[in-house]
């Protein structure tokens, strides 16, 4: 498989503190001065969902922070169940980091035609940051659907800022001139019936530009609710065409820590970085670890050349 994942896995797991005894996982992946900063989901003794540090000198061993560095606003009706599954993304020279918003609609809200049980609701947020420990709150970026697995693409396309986002079941791109006010939604991907990814897709890490096009790890979920990781290459100059995309997936939940959690069998992929070489691929594994797997530069390159075929 093209994705080997890191003999000390999982990398991150709960820990006493109350906050995040039940699980850490699903992080954001980001590199400064030298050092590599997962923001990871964590959950505890309540069912909210915070933001906790970890940061590394390997990208395999971490320290983390005793607190939370980012939660749930609590005079902000969006954000009263907490805050999820954070991406990292730098833009001239500032970390923007998305992360979904999660709420219940009021019971007097017509009920949203996918749900079911409480009828949950989840907006998209933005933040920024220097250092991964203060934030700038930039609100509510997809006013108008219950989204998430939002990723920002790490420069300007055409003049404008772009995203991938998913709305249920389907993978968009969007662009905007200001990173608040986002325009020209566009389909891209949508789950391929019979194929590994035939129940739904969402964006995984941000996108990275290689010389052959952009690359999206994304996730994709089968019809045995098994996430599974797998790759969609995209044009540099219109990241709305879809040059190629895995047949087959490349990372399947296999190993305990990845089979047993709070949601089983997951394989949900969330922040990359590269590091001589080699590509370092976080991922949540069963809701409830962050795990690592790794991919060189030279064997990414040589299998995307195989997609554009």
């Amino acid at each position: 498989m093209l994705f080997r994942r890191h003999p000390a896995n999982p990398v991150l797991g709960p820990s006493d503190l109350w906050w995040e005894y039940k699980a850490t996982f699903n992080c954001a992946a980001a590199e400064k001065d030298g050092r590599v900063y997962l923001l990871y989901r964590a959950i505890g003794d309540d069912p909210l969902s915070r933001l906790g540090l970890a940061v590394s000198e390997d990208g395999v061993n971490f320290e983390r922070y005793d607190l939370p560095v980012f939660e749930g606003d609590p005079e902000n009706p969006w954000e009263r169940l907490g805050v999820e599954d954070p991406r990292a993304t730098c833009l001239d020279g500032t970390f923007y980091v998305t992360y979904v918003a999660a709420s219940v609609y009021p019971a007097s809200h017509p009920r949203p035609a996918f749900s079911f049980g409480a009828p949950w609701r989840t907006r998209v947020c933005l933040a920024a940051t220097d250092d991964f420990q203060t934030y700038r709150r930039m609100g509510v970026i997809l006013p108008d659907s219950d989204n998430k697995d939002v990723v920002l693409f790490p420069e300007k396309i055409g003049g404008r800022y772009c995203l991938m986002h998913r709305e249920y079941p389907d993978i968009w791109v969007a662009f905007s001139e200001d990173l608040i006010h986002w325009m020209d939604h566009r389909r891209i991907l949508s789950p391929r019936p019979d194929y590994w990814d035939g129940n739904r897709i969402g964006a995984g890490a941000p996108p990275f530009k290689t010389e052959l096009g952009w690359v999206e790890i994304y996730h994709g979920v089968d019809d045995n609710r098994r996430y599974m990781a797998g790759i969609a290459l995209l044009d540099l100059e219109d990241p709305s065409r879809v040059i190629g995309r895995s047949p087959e997936p490349l990372l399947v939940p296999e190993e305990p820590y990845e089979r047993e959690g709070l949601v089983p069998n997951v394989c949900f992929p969330s922040g990359v970085i590269e590091r001589d070489g080699v590509f370092y691929v976080y991922y949540g594994a069963a809701d409830r670890y962050v795990a690592l797997a790794t991919v060189s530069k030279k064997d990414l390159l040589d299998y995307l050349a195989h997609l554009r075929e």
